[in-house]
């Protein structure tokens, strides 16, 4: 896991594995799916990731008395309106509803498994190894190995205030009243947007960002220009889509992890704005700066992006006494608005600024910029484009 294909590639040709390059429009629709079934099964839903949520089943006893059966429903239903296959983990607490998600994916005969009780959930983490309980990093795993500590169980067994004064605090505090059934972890239901697509509410997001890796090797100015100038212009335009103004810019340039070399293969630039901005052109000005502070020459990068941190609701940031009228913001918030407008009508990032490419085909379409990572082998957008749909003959 992990490899880079070239170095693999002999052992995928012997034992004839198919192999495709990432399709992030067709893993986003299907996630958004599954999500849409699985919203009619609880009161509130809260995506974790694209492959990931959690359901709240709270006040539900009366609609499912069995809460198995329940998921075998959920876990039926999902397959059938989407074909995706899911294992369904229920419990008490989130890091207890994960640690029973991943039990039943690993052992599970159906898929689900349900923790009531506190016989049932100790049972569990007695088989689940310390580095695997949710809200156990690495550094820690290593420490608590260290000191005899190897499976959940052995954890859950420590008292409480052994955990706050070893795993950080409060957070360590948590961690013992979850894996106890006590909830403490926030919930943070998924909001949907007018274009059917589910997203977090403004008040859990913390961070805004696109990153990519490069096709090949890049070290012209230029091209990570383009490239940072394009991964700036998604990541704002999801600012917008959820109301959010970011005050600080962090561009990431990355060189080869895969080399022996002792230096860091990520480095970083911080750009704090005068006040929150969602404006493009505001925030491609100060991801390029980022770019001059950070970037070598000759040096090869690999790959790069874009962090948005920060985050303020949008319309709420405090003018400086030098900077533009509330008039003017107004006209930005305008022209933010028709950009975003035209994109959704005619695709995604037709109208652009040019620092993200200007370059065109002799029949006018934009060309494939530089720095455009490798897909020879994904497959077709199934689901969301109009020239790729499944046909049959």
């Amino acid at each position: 896991m992990g490899e880079p294909y070239h170095l693999v590639r002999p052992q995928l040709e012997q034992h004839q594995v198919q192999v495709f390059s990432s399709n992030y429009g067709l893993y986003g629709d299907m996630s958004r799916r599954v999500v849409r079934v699985l919203s009619e099964f609880a009161v509130g839903v809260e995506v974790y990731s694209i492959d990931e949520a959690f359901l709240d089943f709270r006040g539900m006893g009366l609609v499912a008395p069995d809460l198995h059966a329940y998921g075998v429903r959920v876990q039926q239903r999902v397959k059938k309106h989407t074909g995706i296959p899911t294992s369904v983990g229920i419990a008490p607490t989130k890091t207890l509803a994960k640690l029973a998600n991943r039990l039943a994916r690993k052992h599970g005969t159906s898929g689900v498994l349900l923790l009531e009780t506190e016989a049932q959930w100790q049972a569990a983490l007695a088989q689940m190894p310390v580095e695997d309980v949710w809200g156990v990093g690495r550094r820690y795993a290593r420490k608590l190995h260290e000191l005899g500590i190897g499976t959940g169980a052995a954890l859950a067994a420590m008292p409480e205030h052994w955990l706050r004064r070893h795993m950080g605090g409060v957070v360590g505090q948590r961690l013992w009243r979850e894996l106890h059934g006590q909830p403490c972890l926030e919930w943070n239901p998924t909001e949907w947007d007018d274009e059917d697509r589910h997203q977090p509410t403004a008040a859990s997001r913390h961070s805004v960002a696109c990153t990519r890796s490069f096709g090949r090797p890049q070290h012209e100015a230029a091209v990570l220009a383009e490239a940072l100038a394009t991964f700036t212009a998604k990541a704002a335009e999801k600012l917008r889509r959820h109301g959010l103004a970011a005050h600080l810019v962090t561009v990431i340039l990355g060189t080869n992890r895969f080399a022996a070399t002792a230096e860091p293969t990520t480095h970083t630039a911080v750009i704090s704005l005068p006040h929150a901005s969602h404006d493009v052109t505001v925030l491609t000005q100060a991801a390029l700066r980022g770019l001059h502070r950070l970037r070598r020459p000759g040096v090869a990068y690999h790959r790069a992006g874009i962090l948005f941190s920060g985050l303020e609701p949008a319309g709420q940031a405090q003018l400086g006494l030098y900077t533009s009228t509330a008039a003017d913001q107004q006209r930005r918030q305008q022209l933010m608005a028709t950009l975003d407008g035209l994109n959704a009508r005619f695709g995604r990032q037709l109208v652009h600024l040019a620092a993200a490419g200007t370059a065109r085909k002799p029949d006018g379409e934009l060309k494939e910029p530089a720095w455009a990572g490798r897909s020879a082998h994904r497959s077709p957008l199934y689901t969301t484009g109009w020239d790729e749909l499944w046909q049959l003959r």
